[in-house]
């Protein structure tokens, strides 16, 4: 107990003053460990995707528009050193709505024992893992490959989930709810292994690419299946190699099929595919930071249409991107031209924009 002076009538007022300042800051100097014990750690940042975008489609008028593809907000605690909370949410331009993007407790009992449980990723393709945040390219998610299962709201699902770390390999399983994925209240089930052959990826979630930081050779594959007729599944692989002075090699590949679970139409049973994606990271800093090229090709086919109308098509999907990197994921410029292609039912088209990145 610690008691604070009282000022008799016979102080001055300065004196006074002086006595409830001094024990005032001792209390509180002496309350603070005790206060910083109760209150958790916690983690506040942003993110904000937005571009500019032209689109001539084949035949029709070409149109110009100002896009807010994206903001974002996370927030991560600490409750104890092995259980943590995520709480991540999104505003998406295209509905002028906020959504929740993850909402997860965290249990890390070790690299090798860890569970999930609430919304958030579950196990699938590399390109689902890293989302637009973190991806090496632009236009994610509209080649008719990348991250076609089946999601809530930006590849998240309700379940839970364990993954662990055993050397360079990495492995995870979960169970999440199938109405809210497909109306079917059958539980889905999703795995994923992946294995490191050199430089380790710390963590459940992934990266398009390293921008040089690591050497990478990675295979990985991943599976979901709900009852016995639906089914969806991927294999992708990341090589990346430093360069002399700071630059990077990227090549990036996925094949996946979507049969009757997920995909890119409700239109048609199955959606199948592949691409693969070259990139190149200049080791010269250029103002502020340096430049990149970047090539991708990609081809889906889309089969068994539930109406006469909808005829099996494919799409090939061409993305050029000039990046200026200049920190990395936090702060980038990326100048891109797409051209996609349809065999049949939709129009061809192209694009050619430039899209700022800036997170906190």
């Amino acid at each position: 107990m610690f008691k604070i002076g009282v000022c008799r009538k016979s102080s001055t007022l300065k004196t006074c003053w002086r006595a409830i300042c001094g024990s005032s800051a001792l209390t509180l100097a002496l309350a603070a460990p005790s206060l910083a014990q109760t209150a958790p750690p916690v983690s506040i940042g942003g993110g904000v995707r937005t571009s500019f975008v032209h689109t001539e489609p084949d035949g029709g008028d070409g149109t110009d528009a100002f896009q807010l593809d994206s903001v974002r907000l996370y927030v991560s605690g600490t409750v104890t050193d092995k259980i943590k909370i995520m709480f991540n949410t999104e505003y998406d331009g295209a509905g002028n709505d906020v959504n929740v993007l993850d909402a997860a407790a965290q249990f890390g009992f070790s690299d090798k024992a860890n569970i999930w449980v609430g919304r958030f990723l579950p196990p699938s393709d590399r390109a689902n893992l890293y989302g637009p945040y973190y991806s090496h390219h632009w236009s994610v998610y509209t080649d008719g490959v990348q991250d076609g299962y089946p999601f809530i709201f930006q590849g998240r699902a309700n379940g839970a989930l364990y993954w662990g770390q055993f050397g360079k390999v990495k492995v995870s399983a979960g169970a999440f709810d199938g109405t809210t994925l497909t109306g079917d209240d059958t539980i889905l089930g999703a795995g994923r292994v992946q294995v490191n052959f050199w430089d380790q990826e710390g963590g459940y979630y992934l990266n398009g690419t390293y921008y040089g930081d690591k050497n990478l050779l990675t295979l990985g594959a991943a599976g979901q299946v709900q009852g016995s007729d639906k089914s969806a599944y991927s294999v992708d692989f990341l090589l990346e190699r430093k360069v002399p002075m700071g630059g990077a090699v990227s090549v990036e590949a996925e094949w996946a099929k979507y049969d009757h679970l997920g995909g890119y139409s409700a239109s048609y049973g199955t959606d199948d595919g592949g691409y693969v994606l070259g990139a190149y990271l200049f080791p010269k800093t250029v103002g502020m930071g340096r430049f990149e090229v970047l090539g991708k090709f990609a081809k889906a086919r889309f089969r068994e249409g539930l109406l006469p109308a909808d005829l099996n098509f494919d799409q090939k999907t061409t993305e050029v991107d000039l990046n200026y990197v200049i920190k990395q994921f936090n702060a980038r410029v990326m100048i891109f031209y797409k051209d996609t292609r349809f065999t049949a039912v939709r129009t061809d088209f192209k694009q050619v924009g430039v899209g700022l990145q800036l997170q906190m």
